[in-house]
């Protein structure tokens, strides 16, 4: 294009630009005379039985494959993760007799997901048996294990802590097993000598004998309803105000019933999409925790539970049994059946989701907006039969019109809330080894956060062009593939940015609740098998939560969100972001108030594998004004008494 300025003015032009930068930033008001109540919901996260987030990450379940599930290993018989002991030995998977069953949903065909582990031994005296492989161990820790065996004749069953070369024994138990028609279930508790941070366990025997194994389980004793205890804790510090359960995806796959039998005998359920949802388990979830877990886990961290029907596979009647037990007094068919569990009071849950992202290609079930209502409808009518105000989300391919006037505007006098899933991937993916792709990458992941606005407006638009009174329920969120990647300081800035954007819109939005994808091994708590650990997005969400209980105070100058703030019992909360890449920015308030705590999360390193540091935040109170600078990448949290004014 042909300029029209002088040279003079293009001068003064260029001269403008570049001092740009330096100009003063107009200063914030917060205004916390006007302020409004806000959805504690917001902070919600998942809990789907996808990946490492329960099977290898929130169970405490020590073994892999501890159910034989899956075709066994080449040539060899013995189910994956196993590994053999002796050199004639037979092994063969047994599916006709397996300890393991479903009680529900016959019409769910999954394959190998029941069937026992037998080992013959061909010599009599030769010592045989299975093992397995890197289980952490802590001195002095009591572990508990139960071994579910049938065997042909008498054998003294040897089980055995060691070393990776069995050449030192941390502890040991034998166990005489003689021949029953049924399964005898043993239980004892070993306590290593020493820390090994990659034991053996070892089940052998010399016998010429066969043994059957239904099931084996260890887990340290102190678990928490067959939960870690060191992820709960981690899990409270990022403050859950509300946990769907069991997914997402995984609602598909679920059986509820089957949680109505003890642990070890509930089958592996076989995911619909295989690896995509259980690679780290071959395709199999175990079922470690049910709906009495859960519940259990939700009062401990202080969240509401939103539990999600397998809509596709489970009937109406089977849905309304499940809110009947999760619901109904013990003069009901299954809140008996609860109360026979050990819970007599009802659990009173509310939020029930009516399936996970039907119409799309990975779930099973109706694919259109008319198949789903009709299915949705029958489920949620059967449901409000056993309690009538709960609170039900439709699903669905939102934002989507033609879904918001064919199946929202429908099923509006019985569901109210609509679900929306969003993961964003920077422009141009991930690449660091550079300075100036490292720049890019972060401040691409940075504007990701940014489009959520649009898409939730898009969404909020569709809904009300239906007429209908309908929430935005935005259940599922964060970068893409995640769950798959190590965490950093730039999805830290990027999960500060989202949370300033609910914080500050639900109301607007009419988006009572929000949902993290998810926190537990993908997100924010990082495990491994010797401990767990909050992300930077995890250090994120823990400082969030401060906000939690306070009224929004409405923020001017906002735009690029960098400031939320709510107040409480006198007490003004605020955090700040400052997503800059290299620049400083400063914050000034005009409030008059005392300083009551601040801290600052930085960090220099904004690359995979980074965290942030957390220190205190230099804050200047005047007369008249509060004032703070941030480095850059960095979030902050002040707070301010606004009984105890600066005079």
């Amino acid at each position: 294009m042909e300029s029209h300025l002088s040279p003079m003015n293009m001068k003064k032009l260029i001269l403008f630009l570049s001092l740009i930068h330096l100009l003063p930033i107009q200063a914030q008001k917060i205004d916390f005379s006007v302020t409004e109540e806000y959805s504690p919901y917001v902070f919600g996260f998942n809990l789907e039985h996808t990946r490492s987030a329960v099977n290898g990450g929130l169970s405490a379940q020590m073994l892999k494959n501890r159910k034989f599930a899956g075709k066994p290993q080449a040539n060899l018989g013995l189910s994956a993760h196993w590994f053999p002991i002796g050199e004639k030995v037979f092994y063969i998977k047994e599916d006709g007799s397996a300890y393991t069953k479903h009680i529900s949903l016959p019409n769910m065909h999954r394959r190998n997901e029941m069937s026992a582990q037998v080992l013959e031994n061909l010599v009599d005296g030769q010592t045989v048996g299975v093992g397995q492989h890197e289980l952490g161990l802590t001195k002095g820790k009591i572990y508990e294990l139960r071994m579910v065996t049938r065997v042909n004749k008498p054998i003294q069953l040897k089980v055995e802590l060691t070393n990776r070369l069995n050449s030192q024994i941390y502890a040991s138990h034998i166990l005489s097993l003689v021949p029953s028609q049924d399964w005898v279930i043993s239980k004892i508790l070993l306590t290593p000598s020493a820390d090994d941070a990659e034991a053996d366990i070892r089940y052998t025997f010399v016998e010429q004998a066969e043994l059957t194994i239904g099931a084996l389980s260890m887990m340290p004793q102190d678990n928490f309803h067959g939960m870690r205890r060191d992820v709960v804790e981690n899990l409270k510090r990022i403050g859950p105000r509300l946990i769907r359960w069991p997914g997402g995806n995984f609602a598909g796959e679920y059986r509820w019933k089957d949680g109505l039998m003890p642990v070890d005998q509930r089958a592996p359920l076989q995911a619909y999409t295989e690896i995509e949802t259980q690679p780290h388990s071959d395709g199999y979830d175990y079922h470690e925790i049910n709906t009495d877990d859960f519940i259990a886990l939700c009062r401990e961290v202080g969240a509401e539970p939103m539990i999600t029907i397998n809509l596709a596979w489970e009937s109406p009647e089977e849905s309304a049994q499940w809110v009947e037990y999760c619901n109904g007094s013990i003069d009901t068919e299954y809140g008996k059946l609860r109360a026979e569990q050990g819970h007599p009071d009802p659990y009173n849950v509310h939020f029930w989701s009516l399936g996970n992202e039907m119409g799309y290609g990975h779930m099973e079930g109706p694919s259109g907006p008319e198949g789903y209502t009709d299915f949705a409808l029958r489920h949620a009518e059967a449901m409000l039969k056993v309690t009538p105000n709960l609170e039900l989300f439709a699903s669905g391919p939102y934002p989507n019109d033609d879904w918001a006037h064919k199946s929202a505007a429908k099923m509006a006098d019985h569901v109210k809330y609509i679900s929306l899933h969003s993961y964003f991937l920077p422009r141009g993916g991930y690449h660091y080894t550079t300075p100036e792709e490292t720049r890019k990458t972060y401040e691409n992941i940075v504007a990701s956060a940014m489009n959520t606005k649009d898409y939730a407006l898009k969404m909020r638009k569709s809904l009300n062009e239906t007429g209908k009174e309908l929430h935005i329920s935005y259940d599922e969120w964060n970068q893409w593939y995640a769950w798959y990647r190590p965490s950093c300081v730039s999805e830290g800035i990027f999960t500060a940015r989202m949370m300033h954007f609910f914080l500050n819109y639900t109301n607007e939005m009419d988006m009572p609740v929000v949902c993290y994808f998810q926190p537990i091994g993908e997100g924010a708590i990082i495990i491994d098998h010797l401990g767990s650990r909050l992300t930077a997005n995890g250090q994120v969400f823990s400082l969030m939560k401060a906000h939690q209980d306070g009224k929004l105070c409405k923020v001017t100058e906002n735009d690029d969100l960098s400031t939320t703030a709510t107040l409480k019992d006198g007490v003004l909360t605020i955090t700040l972001i400052n997503d800059k890449y290299d620049e400083e920015r400063t914050f000034n308030f005009p409030i008059k108030a005392t300083l009551q705590d601040a801290v600052l999360y930085s960090s220099d390193d904004i690359r995979p594998y980074s965290y942030f540091d957390e220190s205190p935040l230099q804050v200047k109170c005047d007369k008249k004004n509060v004032s703070t600078v941030l480095p850059p990448h960095s979030v902050a949290l002040i707070r301010l008494n606004m009984n105890k004014k600066r005079k």
